[in-house]
C-alpha cells in the first residue's frame, strides 16, 4: 500500500497578539506576490515602509481581543489542529497521515515539509483550506508546495485539491450550523466572504471576457469555475437554496477590503445600510472561512455589530464556521479518498 500524506494548508495566525508577532506575521502575508501582485520594489516600499509599521501596533490590539474568544490562543490554530485530528482518525486503519501546515509563520510550511520529506512518502495530497479558489489563497499555498518539493531529489506522486465550493459535506456543515437559528426571526440574511481586488479576480478570466460577460454573479461553468466571484456566488446558491431563502431575504457581500476597487458589495456598507433600512436582526454567514478567525469573531461579530447598532440595528448574528464539524470532516475525507 503506498504510504501518503495529507497537507492541510490554512492561511496563519501570529505566534502571539504581541505586536512584534503581529508585525512578524503581517510581513510574510503582505510581502507575498500573489497578495499584492504589484512589481517587487512598488511591493517591498508599500508593505515594509507604510503598511506594516502603521498596522501592525492597530492589528495587535485587535488579534489581542481574537486571543481572548480563544482563551488565550489563536481560535484558528485551535480549530485547524481539530479538524487535523479528526480527518487522522478517518484513516486509522489505511496508511495515509495528515499534516498541517500555515502558509504564513507557524506551523510552517517549510518546517512541517520538511518532516514529511523524511517520511518519504510515496504520494502527497495537497488541500488548501479554501472552499473558492483565489490565487492570493489556494494558488499562493500550492505554489509554495510544489516549490519546495522541487528541492526534493526524489518527487512522490502529487495531487493537489486546489477548491470544494461546492463540496457536498462542506455545504452540509454550514446548514447544520444554521439549524442553531431560526431563521425567522432575522430580518435579513448576509453571505460575507474574504474580499479581493477586482484585478485579480479578472486575471483569471481568458482574453476577451470578464465577469460581466462570464455572468458570474449568476452562473458558473467550463469558462469561470476558477473565478472567485462566481464560485463565491455559487456556493451562496447551493446554501440558500437548502436554506429556503428568497432573492429577496439575502445579499452576497465582501468583507475586509483594503481600497475601493475590491469587490463590491463591501459588506460593512451593507450592513450599515440593512440598519438604516430598519433591520434590526441579521444573520451572518461567513463561507470563506471554514475556521472561526478574525475576520469572523472580530470583523462580523464585534466591528459589524458596532456599525449596524449605530445605525439603528439591534443584533448581528454570526454563524459559526464549519471548524472542525464532521460533514466538513466527511467532505475533506471525500475529497481526499478521491485521491488515492
Amino acid at each position: 500500500m503506498k504510504k501518503t500524506a495529507v497537507l492541510l494548508i490554512q492561511l496563519g495566525t501570529p505566534d502571539s497578539p504581541k505586536t512584534n508577532d503581529v508585525r512578524r506575521y503581517l510581513s510574510e502575508f503582505l510581502n507575498d506576490p500573489r497578495v499584492i501582485d504589484i512589481p517587487w520594489l512598488g511591493r517591498k516600499l508599500l508593505v515594509n515602509g507604510i503598511i506594516v509599521p502603521f498596522r501592525a501596533p492597530k492589528s495587535a490590539k485587535i488579534y489581542k481581543e481574537l486571543w481572548g474568544f480563544g482563551n488565550g490562543v489563536s481560535p484558528l490554530l485551535t480549530h485547524s489542529e481539530n479538524l487535523q485530528n479528526s480527518l487522522q482518525k478517518r484513516f486509522e486503519k489505511q496508511n495515509v497521515t495528515v499534516h498541517l501546515a500555515m502558509r504564513y509563520q507557524n506551523p510552517s510550511m517549510y518546517d512541517v515539509m520538511e518532516q514529511m520529506h523524511k517520511e518519504n512518502y510515496d504520494h502527497i495530497v495537497i488541500l488548501p483550506l479554501f472552499p473558492q479558489y483565489a490565487s492570493a489563497s489556494n494558488g499562493s499555498a500550492i505554489e509554495l508546495a510544489n516549490k519546495i518539493i522541487a528541492k526534493w531529489w526524489v518527487t512522490p506522486e502529487i495531487s493537489v485539491i486546489n477548491q470544494f465550493y461546492d463540496a457536498e459535506g462542506y455545504i452540509d456543515s454550514i446548514i447544520e450550523r444554521a439549524k442553531a437559528f431560526n431563521l425567522s426571526e432575522y430580518d435579513h440574511v448576509l453571505f460575507s466572504y474574504h474580499g479581493l481586488p477586482e484585478r485579480q479576480v479578472e486575471k483569471v478570466h481568458l482574453a476577451g471576457s470578464n465577469c460581466e460577460s462570464e455572468n458570474c454573479k449568476t452562473a458558473i461553468g467550463e469558462n469561470n469555475h476558477f473565478c472567485y466571484q462566481a464560485t463565491c456566488y455559487a456556493t451562496t446558491r447551493l446554501l440558500t437554496e437548502k436554506l429556503g431563502l428568497n432573492d429577496g431575504q439575502y445579499t452576497v457581500a465582501f468583507q475586509s477590503r483594503l481600497t475601493q476597487k475590491w469587490l463590491m458589495p463591501f459588506a460593512d456598507k451593507v450592513v450599515e445600510q440593512l440598519a438604516k433600512d430598519g433591520a434590526k436582526k441579521i444573520l451572518v454567514f461567513s463561507p470563506a472561512f471554514v475556521a472561526d478567525c478574525l475576520e469572523t469573531v472580530v470583523e462580523i461579530s464585534s466591528e459589524y455589530q458596532e456599525i449596524f447598532k449605530e445605525n439603528g440595528g439591534e443584533k448581528v448574528q454570526l454563524v459559526s464556521s464549519s471548524n472542525e464539524h464532521p460533514r466538513f470532516v466527511d467532505a475533506l475525507e471525500e475529497l481526499v479518498r478521491k485521491k488515492l
